[in-house]
């Protein structure tokens, strides 16, 4: 019996390229006119996988988070796994809006995955829940390939990396 080749479908966030790209935020909003004298605050927390963004009023917070979103897709983060939430009021008169950032696939996700998968009906490849992760097997590689392109052109709500290919 030949060996099944596999690979892992993972959902990462590289936290130093969060941390550019809002460094490089934190620039633009330090050189742009519309926000001379006003309140700008951009902070990211790791532990807890959250970005705070804070203003004086919703209008400044939207230009401030669209700020953000292009830094962060000109430094090649996947903006799918931010999950944008409404502002709320906070301390002092000021708007605050708290995002969270998906690291890794969310179970909901997966199940969506593995489902996704078994209606494809390609042969004998299996889809496989491990942890915050999908492990994809079948004896053929190009089975495989096919497996790839399927979920490559579905959209799950999260951004999606192959790696482990073997």
């Amino acid at each position: 019996m030949a060996a099944n080749s596999s690979f892992d479908i993972t959902s990462t966030i590289d936290f130093q390229e969060v941390d550019n790209a809002l460094n490089q935020a934190r620039k633009e909003v330090a050189q742009r006119y519309d926000f001379k004298g006003a309140r700008a605050d951009v902070d990211l927390n790791t532990t807890d996988k959250t970005l705070t963004l804070t203003t004086d009023d919703e209008m400044k917070m939207n230009a401030l988070w669209e700020i953000v979103l292009t830094r962060l897709v000109r430094r090649g983060v996947a903006v799918k796994n931010f999950k944008d939430t409404e502002s709320e009021p906070a301390a002092g008169g000021t708007v605050r809006r708290v995002i969270a950032i998906q690291q890794g696939i969310p179970i909901e996700a997966a199940k969506e995955i593995v489902k996704f998968m078994k209606e494809k009906k390609l042969r004998k490849v299996q889809a496989t829940i491990q942890a915050d992760q999908v492990r994809v097997s079948s004896p053929s590689k190009d089975d495989l390939q096919d497996a790839m392109r399927a979920i490559r052109e579905h959209d799950f709500g999260v951004a999606l990396q192959f790696g482990n290919y073997r």
